[in-house]
């Protein structure tokens, strides 16, 4: 057992992580001692993995991602209420003797997202794609900005489904399929609007079949948001740049939920002015 501090990201998989080098290039920027690792973790190996961390006094906490965000809550001590409120959790650290579970995905989310919501706008919908622990928090953070929801998942029961687990009385429920056939219908004027489309899934990932859109479906001025980060440029992405829509890839969300996780792991803030040559060697 290790004696230096350490933190961890979860999941299965786990190898495609880009996580251990976000909160390894911070702990060596600002010379802290410390590690981050991946550590691949199957559903059924939960209980038996956080048994082992608790009783572990190196062990800062660990990132969850897919497709633990939910389950991990079953192992849990104490809840964040913002958490509890979206039902997902992707940061869990020692607290007080127990396991606390918080979560960061909305916040990093919204980040590169920050100077279109100081301004103002007639009307804000965003249409997510996707009904997992990441499209959870993403629902949760636009809904709080004032974004009326169209959420497309397998089928549109199980999209008014998740809907009403987050408590969402208005919002729109659809199938997913439905936005793969060509649509003929005419968008009015979008001036002063803030349309987004967001891809939560994990289609267009490397090993995954790509998420089947018709652009048809996006009004005119929309952002097209895909959380995927690998590959950084998702079919979705690349078709979305070449019709001319503005884009934010994976890695805005990434590094800005990493942030947030980072300090309650290691206790300072990262050193965000150097996002650029992190950005550089996410990619390289």
């Amino acid at each position: 057992m290790t004696t230096q501090p350490y933190a961890e990201v979860i999941g299965d998989p786990i190898a495609h992580s880009k996580s251990p080098l976000i909160h390894n290039f911070w702990l060596a920027e600002l010379g802290l001692e410390g590690e981050y690792r991946r550590t691949h973790v199957r559903a059924d190996d939960l209980p038996g993995y956080f048994a082992a961390r608790r009783d572990d006094p190196a062990w800062r906490g660990c990132n969850v991602t897919v497709p633990h965000k939910q389950a991990v809550l079953a192992h849990l001590d104490r809840v964040d209420p913002a958490a509890q409120a979206i039902g997902a959790v992707n940061v869990i650290v020692p607290e007080n003797g127990g396991l606390c579970g918080y979560n960061s995905d909305g916040a990093g989310f919204l980040e590169p997202l920050t100077d279109l919501l100081g301004q103002t706008h007639l009307y804000r919908m965003a249409r997510i794609l996707g009904a997992g622990g990441a499209a959870r928090a993403v629902t949760h953070a636009l809904v709080a900005e004032g974004f009326d929801p169209v959420v497309l998942t397998r089928t549109a029961d199980k999209a008014r489904a998740f809907l009403d687990s987050l408590g969402i009385a208005g919002g729109h429920a659809a199938a997913l399929e439905s936005f793969a056939a060509p649509t003929d219908f005419a968008f009015d004027d979008r001036v002063g609007l803030l349309d987004l489309v967001v891809n939560t899934t994990p289609l267009g990932m490397v090993g995954q079949p790509p998420l089947a859109l018709d652009f048809s479906h996006v009004p005119p001025g929309s952002i097209v948001y895909d959380i995927v980060y690998a590959p950084l440029e998702t079919p979705l992405l690349a078709e979305a740049r070449a019709r001319g829509f503005r884009t934010i890839d994976g890695l805005a969300m990434l590094i800005g939920q990493a942030a947030a996780a980072f300090a309650r792991f290691f206790g300072p803030a990262p050193p965000r002015d150097r996002d650029g040559e992190l950005r550089a060697r996410l990619t390289a």
